[in-house]
């Protein structure tokens, strides 16, 4: 069971703080007992997160006061599951901290409930898994292993969350939508995995 979840964007301005406090207050009207953290590859550690952010959240009736934090050793440690917002995302934090590729996925690639998608994603995982810990070590790629890669990600969707930063406040409430029915689906993956 996961019991610390950490979501991790850029800044840690907008697209994680939303992830967390929608999160943590999903999770508690769940009665699920998380402990939920966000962070950035990019932040700086005590940065408000941003306007439309802050108000969606207050909005939408979560008044945690929340501001950005680095991502760190710490924090990677600390976590069961890291749920990134990009792939590219994903890529930062395994380069940084490769002993964790076992538990850090895109969010929509870790909530997605669909039978088959969710198995070709467990395959492309692996596959890529192996990939950033061999470039983590500094041992070599064959050209074998980068055609597996590229079939891996043939037909597969994008798992990139929008984002909306430097946008309007349309572009923040489309974001936290998207966001939020990750979430709910992130929600029912736990809960299965419970009974």
């Amino acid at each position: 069971m996961y019991e610390r979840i950490l979501f991790v964007c850029t800044g840690n301005t907008c697209r994680s703080p939303l992830a967390e406090g929608l999160f943590r207050s999903m999770a508690r009207r769940e009665g699920l007992r998380l402990d939920v953290r966000s962070a950035g590859v990019s932040a700086w550690d005590g940065a408000p997160i941003s306007k439309h952010s802050a108000d969606i959240l207050k909005e939408r009736g979560v008044t945690d006061r929340l501001s950005s934090s680095a991502v760190t050793g710490e924090a990677v440690s600390w976590a069961d599951l890291i749920l990134t917002m990009t792939a590219g995302h994903k890529e930062a934090v395994i380069r940084r901290y490769p002993e964790a590729v076992d538990k850090v996925f895109t969010l929509k690639e870790f909530a997605e409930d669909d039978p088959q998608a969710a198995a070709k994603i467990e395959e492309r995982h692996r596959i890529h898994s192996e990939l950033q810990i061999k470039r983590a070590l500094g041992q070599p790629i064959t050209p074998d292993e980068l055609l597996q890669a590229e079939q891996a990600e043939y037909g597969m969707p994008s798992f990139d969350i929008s984002d909306p930063f430097g946008g309007d406040r349309a572009q923040y409430e489309k974001t936290a939508d998207e966001i939020e029915a990750y979430l709910a689906k992130l929600i029912r993956k736990l809960r299965r995995a419970e009974s």
